[in-house]
């Protein structure tokens, strides 16, 4: 099994550009025998907070058809992030893309401060899909913050926990840190992506990483910049690949 976080660099204002690097990128990943690829926060459009309404997408939102098809044609599940607009309100939501199968939304659960003034968190969600073996949990950002979201996971049997940040140099330590215990202590495979260049004004921290389930640090960028971190199992041993995007 091969999985891969990309480390993208978002455009301000341009969901078709950002769209393009997705497909470039979900190519490259598929080339290398991935089965599934998950980007940053909110990647799709950037991290965005007062033009998250403008920018929103939609259950459905013909502008992912182009992911759909190349989902289906290269056989790989895309986990992409973007503002989308429920019943519910406005959520930080991530689209999960799987081949052969209507699309599922996640919402952030966990929302950070001052994002309550823009989305509303959702609830309590425990969408979980199954992919070669694994059982796949997901999270967004601030979500991480928060151990009863991952315990919840592992009381679920979760063996994959996938992360999707936004993190700056200054808050991405503590993050690396609360993963890497998250993976040793609840005994699940970690993968996390992050941006690998500025959004929203913040510098990106990059450091898009992956950590065993006995909380070994198998893999991750070398800081920001824009790439792929691949990650290969075999023998129930995993193996790190970097591809940079120059």
């Amino acid at each position: 099994m091969i999985i891969a976080a990309a480390q993208t660099i978002p455009k301000r204002n341009d969901i078709a550009g950002n769209l393009d690097d997705h497909i470039r990128l979900v190519t490259m990943a598929a080339d290398h025998g991935a089965r599934l690829i998950v980007f940053p926060e909110m990647s799709l459009t950037g991290y965005e907070r007062e033009l998250g309404k403008s920018l929103a997408f939609f259950p459905h939102d013909k502008r992912l058809e182009p992911l759909r098809a190349l989902s289906n044609a290269v056989d790989i599940v895309i986990l992409a992030g973007a503002p989308i607009l429920l019943v519910t309100g406005l959520h930080i939501g991530m689209f999960v893309i799987r081949p052969g199968f209507p699309d599922m939304i996640y919402t952030k659960q966990f929302l950070h401060d001052g994002e309550e003034s823009y989305f509303v968190p959702g609830a309590k969600d425990d969408l979980q899909f199954e992919l070669d073996g694994e059982i796949v949990s997901l999270a967004i950002c601030a979500d991480i913050t928060n151990p009863i979201h991952p315990a919840r996971a592992a009381e679920l049997k979760t063996s994959l926990y996938i992360a999707s940040i936004f993190y700056t140099p200054n808050g991405i330590g503590q993050g690396l840190n609360d993963l890497q215990s998250y993976a040793k202590n609840l005994s699940m495979s970690v993968l996390m992506s992050n941006f690998g260049g500025p959004s929203y004004g913040f510098e990106a921290a990059g450091e898009s990483s992956f950590w065993t389930n006995n909380g070994e640090l198998a893999g991750h960028t070398d800081g920001d910049g824009e790439g792929l971190l691949l990650m290969k199992k075999l023998n129930n041993t995993w193996k790190s690949e970097i591809l940079k995007v120059s």
